[in-house]
């Protein structure tokens, strides 16, 4: 049975999408069944995993509004051994056809249905907004991966993210949980970091993932030749973080 996670943030440029695609390679090669849902417009985690946006016939856009089924849609990464349910522009007018839609905010959750025995790990990769979008990601989930800087503005929004989730929880989705905070773009050289990372940890405790992504040159340029960070360079303390990172989840996977 999947476990179905929405990697979300309000906050834009925070990693969401690095996390998202780096973690499904990462869990790829680890020997887990995984599919990445990419839920934003932009379709950042689409190209990041080496599926070209602007050569599909097929988008997560029309699963969403019936207009295909999930195997039509779902493409492999070419480079990071994993499932992706790919998305371009189109996704943008999803917004408001889903207004009209009988459960709106429920689409997704019920596409991913039939994919629910072919694999252990989905990861939603959620836009930077509260959108139909994101709900439909959330309602869709079993748990929140809320990959954040350690900065004060992150902390302001992290209150935010956690007060919708809760609203989610109460109203559309009891199983919703939040899984853990990733700390990314680390720099331990700043005592800022250093301070906000050990609030994090003293607040939300074992919420706090162990694992640490540092800032790191090869993760950025990773995505301009369409593969995952673990996989460009898996040499490099970006993609031995999320390597780690993608075994603390195995092991959480075992207690939740």
């Amino acid at each position: 049975m999947a476990r179905i996670f929405c990697v979300a943030n309000q906050k834009g440029g925070v990693g969401k999408t690095t996390t998202c695609v780096n973690l499904a390679a990462a869990l790829a090669g680890a020997g887990q069944r995984t599919l990445l849902v990419d839920l934003d417009p932009q379709g950042n985690a689409t190209m990041g995993s080496g599926v070209d946006k602007r050569e599909l016939d097929r988008s997560i856009y029309h699963l969403l509004v019936g207009l295909a089924a999930l195997d039509d849609v779902r493409t492999t990464s070419p480079s990071g051994g994993f499932d992706v349910l790919p998305a371009n522009r189109d996704l943008a007018g999803a917004e408001v056809e889903l207004v009209d839609l009988e459960h709106r905010e429920r689409r997704l959750k019920q596409a991913l249905a039939d994919a629910a025995e072919a694999y252990d790990f989905v990861l939603i990769d959620c836009p930077p907004s509260l959108s139909m979008l994101t709900l439909n990601g959330l309602c869709a989930a079993h748990g929140v991966i809320i990959p954040m800087q350690c900065e004060y503005y992150a902390l302001e929004g992290l209150s935010d993210l956690v007060n919708t989730i809760k609203k989610v929880h109460a109203n559309l989705n009891r199983d919703l949980k939040i899984i853990g905070l990733l700390r990314v773009m680390f720099d331990p050289r700043m005592t800022l970091q250093q301070q906000v990372s050990a609030q994090l940890e003293s607040h939300f405790g074992d919420k706090v993932f162990n694992a640490v992504v540092p800032r790191n040159v090869r993760l950025a340029e990773a995505p301009s030749h369409g593969m995952p960070g673990v996989v460009f360079d898996p040499s490099s303390k970006g993609a031995q973080a999320y390597m780690a990172f993608a075994h603390e989840m195995i092991e959480r996977m075992k207690t939740l």
